[in-house]
């Protein structure tokens, strides 16, 4: 099996996604808007929305939205044990095949995370 290389493909995205920003620019602004709006801390914080969200992409089998929240989720500081228990909601909710995407996000998790840690020098 090939390791994605998740920093990559979400890079990759970003530019496709300005592509169809650039074609469709108000359904897209109008789109921002809702993320914006859905994201934004109230009862649940940030990070518990992503960690939601993330756990929608799994068990919707969703690649690219595996991409962005595991991004996101590390931004907010989602720790591991977090990502790991999130995908066993997401696996019990999806059943089989939300096991085999649950192993790519975490997979995902770990390259952002890792990606994030400060270089030795």
């Amino acid at each position: 099996m090939t390791t994605k290389d998740w920093p990559t493909e979400t890079r990759t995205l970003s530019a496709m996604l300005r592509d169809l920003r650039a074609g469709a620019p108000e359904v897209m602004k109008t789109f921002g808007a809702m993320a914006q709006a859905a994201t934004a801390p109230k009862a649940l914080d940030t990070k518990t929305k992503e960690l939601i969200a993330l756990a929608i992409g799994v068990a919707t089998r969703c690649d690219d939205c595996i991409a962005f929240h595991a991004k996101a989720a590390v931004d907010q500081g989602a720790t591991e044990a977090e990502v790991s228990e999130t995908l066993a909601m997401a696996v019990y909710m999806g059943a089989g095949p939300s096991v085999m995407y649950a192993s790519h996000a975490l997979q995902a998790y770990r390259q952002f995370a890792e990606a994030k840690q400060p270089k030795p020098e």
